[in-house]
Order: structure tokens, then sequence, then C-alpha cells
């Protein structure tokens, strides 16, 4: 199910524009004398009514506190206070309004959350992670991230990937050591998996990569990092991990909460990567 919130406005033209180009949403649907506007998972409809609403609060959360600092930049001047910490809710955050008066929170969540990310966001936003943070993720949520891998899309729907996952210290510095700098970032989190394939699939490969980039995917809606690491379909990394020696290994990963935050680096244009025949 999905959801979204209409509030009356008189100023429908002056209110579009500040939520547009002030505050950065999308404008999702325009039916006229409502508009709807999308940002991360809210959507937010404005109707051109006789009257306004202007109670609650409406509350756009980020992922750091410098992206809370450079929204108050932006509002300084109808801020009520500065970016503060409320240890009430855990949360860093400021308050402002808008045209008409509404009261606006831009804040972030200092505890860890529940799965919001979208699936665009997903996408967009997954990073290589090589810090994080000792506190070893709950059983509850790796089973999250591994529910979702059971959708992974393989040859003829045959099936045959599979994790193997392990919080053992000592294989994880072993496996760290194996390809020197590349595997290094395995030793920074409290558990590494490996991605792996049977040969009882004519795909083996392809579906083990597949897996893969479900997992990490996965892990990253659930608020985990994650770092490819490829070149492991190696003798002394199956002896380590109890892998078959005819199974493949595409790839293996350190998981867990992330220690750094990473901006979106440059990307090609799809003028670049998208070809016409």
């Amino acid at each position: 199910m999905s959801g979204l919130t209409f509030i009356r406005t008189t100023r429908l033209e002056e209110v579009s524009k500040f939520y547009l180009e002030d505050v950065g949403m999308n404008l999702w649907l325009d039916q006229g004398a409502c508009r709807i506007f999308k940002s991360g998972n809210l959507l937010l409809g404005f109707c051109q009514r006789e009257e306004s609403e202007t109670e609650g609060i409406i509350t756009f959360f980020y992922d750091t506190r410098e992206e809370v600092d450079a929204m108050y930049n932006k509002f300084s001047g109808t801020a009520e206070k500065p970016p503060r910490y409320n240890p009430e809710y855990d949360i860093y955050h400021f308050f402002c309004r808008d045209p008409e008066g509404r009261v606006i929170e831009f804040q972030r969540f200092e505890s860890k959350m529940n799965e919001y990310i979208t699936a665009s966001k997903n996408l967009m936003n997954r990073r290589s992670i090589r810090k994080y943070l000792p506190e070893m993720p709950s059983k509850e949520l790796i089973n999250k991230v591994f529910e979702l891998c059971r959708y992974s899309p393989t040859s003829m729907n045959r099936q045959k990937y599979y994790y193997v996952i392990t919080d053992n210290r000592t294989k994880i510095k072993q496996l760290a050591k194996v390809r020197g700098n590349s595997t290094s970032p395995l030793s920074e989190a409290p558990i590494a998996i490996a991605v792996c394939c049977t040969p009882e699939t004519k795909r083996i490969q392809q579906d083990a990569d597949i897996a893969a980039t479900y997992l990490l995917l996965a892990a990253h809606s659930q608020g985990l990092g994650t770092c490819w690491i490829t070149d492991m379909d190696r003798v002394e990394v199956k002896e380590l991990l109890d892998i078959p020696l005819e199974d493949y290994v595409t790839c293996l990963t350190p998981l867990g909460f992330p220690d750094e935050f990473k901006e979106l680096p440059a990307r090609r244009d799809i003028s670049q990567f998208v070809k016409s025949v």
C-alpha cells in the first residue's frame, strides 16, 4: 500500500514554487487544482481551496547533519533557531515556515532506522563502504536482507546461488589478506559474506553476479554497508569458508553499519552509454 497527504492552500502557485525550488521536491503529478510533490518516500499534495490548512508539521529527514546544516543555511532567515541535538527524540533538527506559515522541520535521526529508502534512491545512493562501526547487526536485520535476496532472478529459475556468512574474526582476518589492500575492508566489518553459485545452473557466473547485486542493494535498503570485492574464486577462500571447490564464488563483501558517508560521484550522461541501432 502507498499513500499521500493532501493539504488545502489558498496560494497554490506560491506554495508550489517554494516546495519545488526552495525545498527541492519534484512535481510527481499535476492535477490542475491539486499538485503532488515527491521527495524520497514522501508524497505531499497541495490543493487550491478557499481556506488554508496550516496545522501540524511537515518533516524532511536526511542521512547526515551536514545536509541539515545546508538546509539551515538556505532557510536561516525564517528558522526559529539553528540546528541542535534533541535528546528526547535523538534527532538533530531545526524548524522554519513555508509561505503560508506552516511549520517545516529538517532533521536527521541519530539512531538507526528501519527501512525507508525508495527503490530509486537505493539504486542511486548505494556506495562501496570501507569503514564500519564495530556494532554487530541483529539476526533479525540480517534476515530482512536475505529475505529480499530470495527474489534474485536466475537462469530457468533454478535458484542455485547461495550466501556464506561468517563473523569468525580469525577467518575474516585471513580473508582480508587474500588480495592485500583490495580485501582489507573485510577486516573493518563485523561480518563477511561470500556470494556463491553451484554448477547445477547453466549460467553459474551470471546467476551469482545478480545474486551479489541483490545482496548489495538489499543491505543498503536496510541501512547496512557493503563493498564488492571480486577475484575471490580461489581455493584458499573456499577452504576457509567450506565452499565446494566446484562451486563459483563471484565476490566477497563486508557487512555492517557504515562509519563513513560518501557523496554521489560524477556520473556519465545517458547519451554516453545508451545507443540506438
